[in-house]
């Protein structure tokens, strides 16, 4: 059984870039937009790219596993709504290519250690909100 809710699944499915927010080594935070997709194996985020074991957040999760990352969109007129995700990240040096075949062999899997979601639900002005352990 996933970690994450149905609602939580089906706006993964739609959406295809977030941001991973890592730490260097000298305790300085990085945030980076990203490709992602749901590994409903592993009940884990993938996250690859061109290059990706050779950028500084690669780096960043090998030295420090503790990631954070937000899937989020904005709605018309105005209601925002996404999925944070917090948790401990590795740095793989294969899998990307699973992705897109234009990805380098090399992707970063986030495991969920905590969820937050917000206003995935439909409706005028939908105000939802979910945070939990996991």
């Amino acid at each position: 059984m996933s970690k994450f809710t149905d609602i939580e699944l089906e706006y993964l499915k739609t959406q295809r870039l977030g941001r991973l927010a890592t730490v260097n080594k000298n305790g300085e935070p990085q945030i980076a937009p990203v490709t992602f997709r749901y590994d409903a194996e592993l009940d884990a985020i993938d996250i690859g790219g061109l290059n990706m074991g050779e950028t500084q957040k690669y780096r960043n999760v090998a030295h420090n596993s503790l990631a954070s990352f937000v899937i989020d969109d904005v709605l018309p007129p105005f209601q925002p709504r996404g999925i944070e995700i917090r948790g401990h990240a590795q740095a793989l040096p294969d899998g990307g290519q699973q992705i897109s075949p234009d990805f380098s062999p090399a992707l970063i899997r986030l495991t969920p250690g905590r969820i937050i979601s917000w206003n995935l639900t439909s409706g005028d002005h939908a105000q939802t909100h979910s945070a939990r352990n996991v």
